[in-house]
């Protein structure tokens, strides 16, 4: 190769810094994506293809707690005209920890995931850091 090596700055900012997260997540969400997304980071698995899984996968966990306390506030039983009948929370706690459990997975968050052999090798070909993360 003719030319010379571009120049590589070293940049002191955490890579959060790159990547916040989207506005529109709610609050419990977006402490979620502060708590996951350095952690991905740092494994090297993260690319711009998993970032809407990422999203996804805040929003579920937003919805798990935010489901919790409507159902720490009402109960998992509450009264109606024609007598008691499942809070809906409880249905929208155990869909949210579904889709969840299963986007964890995919983002290798969970103790199996981490334990499965990576999909992407070593072999420092191109586009194997596709968010140019090295």
């Amino acid at each position: 190769m003719r030319g010379t090596k571009p120049q590589i700055f070293e940049d002191d900012s955490p890579m959060e810094e790159f990547f916040p997260a989207p506005e529109w997540l709610s609050d419990d969400a977006r402490k979620e994506w502060d708590r996951v997304l350095p952690v991905l980071l740092e494994r090297r698995i993260l690319t711009d293809a998993d970032l809407g899984s990422l999203e996804n996968y805040c929003a579920a966990i937003g919805q798990v707690r935010e489901a919790q306390r409507e159902i720490n506030k009402r109960g998992i039983l509450i009264s109606t005209a024609r007598g008691s009948k499942k809070n809906p929370a409880v249905t929208v706690q155990s869909d949210a920890m579904t889709r969840a459990r299963l986007l964890a997975a995919e983002l290798g968050l969970t103790p199996v995931s981490r334990s499965r052999p990576a999909v992407r090798g070593s072999s420092g070909g191109e586009g194997d850091d596709p968010l140019n993360l090295s």
